[in-house]
């Protein structure tokens, strides 16, 4: 890969390209964390969506800086979908069920919620 260009490759012969703002067809670092965000909001949710409301389950997670640029003041996860077909108590049971999935089990926004360490190694 080219200067400031990295591939990010998992076990499962998964990749992806990471690099600098600009970089053609990579992601940055931080889109990287917005979509492990919205990502796993999403997967978390989507049983739980597809069960009850037809149409597309769509994520996002907004990129919102500090003052200084350089680091997130807060990670904004959306979802949307189609509730129109849903009663108010249905609408209601599937909001708690939904908020209280993601709250117990979406790894990636319960980690950010609780900024543990990040430890950095560098050779010796």
């Amino acid at each position: 890969m080219g200067q400031h260009d990295f591939v990010a490759t998992n076990d499962r012969g998964a990749s992806v390209r990471v690099g600098r703002k600009g970089a053609e067809g990579a992601f940055t670092p931080v889109e990287l964390l917005l979509a492990a965000a919205a990502g796993c909001a999403a997967v978390t949710a989507e049983t739980l969506v597809t069960r009850r409301v037809e149409g597309d389950l769509v994520a996002r997670a907004d990129d919102v800086r500090s003052p200084d640029g350089h680091s997130l003041a807060s990670v904004p996860v959306a979802l949307d979908y189609d509730i129109s077909g849903l009663d108010d108590a249905q609408r209601a049971a599937l909001e708690t069920a939904v908020l209280r999935a993601i709250d117990q089990l979406c790894t990636v926004t319960r980690t950010l919620k609780s900024a543990p360490p990040t430890p950095l190694t560098l050779p010796t």
